[in-house]
């Protein structure tokens, strides 16, 4: 069974900017594969010519998407980007969570760590 991990990191940007880099084979491929293509109903996400297809779960318009690989077999492991907003101060955070193997929990964290840097990077911040 594979480990749960959930990051958090503060954005100072709308959601309406950011999901869309969070959502669209665009903006995917922008800073978290790539290259992104959709098929049917599902997303492709390449790396170093390899294809990764992920269905999407769940989704709702600024606010979160939830992708679980086709290749997964722990039928409870998923990725997803979900974006909060402190109603009192109107911070914006994007909130990672991802279920990986338990030796590779340091590693996906520092993956994690590395794509989100990237992502700054395309939104200017």
């Amino acid at each position: 069974m594979k480990k749960k991990i959930v990051l958090e990191y503060p954005l100072n940007v709308s959601p309406r900017i950011l999901y869309p880099r969070l959502s669209t084979p665009g903006g995917l491929s922008e800073w978290f594969a790539d290259d992104v293509n959709i098929s049917g109903k599902n997303y492709i996400f390449i790396w170093d010519n390899t294809e990764y297809p992920a269905e999407i779960l769940q989704k709702k318009e600024n606010k979160y998407i939830k992708f679980r690989w086709l290749n997964e077999t722990d039928t409870n492991a998923y990725f997803e980007f979900r974006i909060t907003v402190d109603e009192l101060t109107n911070d914006v955070a994007l909130i990672i969570t991802d279920f990986v193997e338990e030796s590779e929990v340091n590693d996906s964290i520092e993956l994690w760590n590395t794509q989100v840097e990237k992502l700054k990077h395309t939104l200017g911040i």
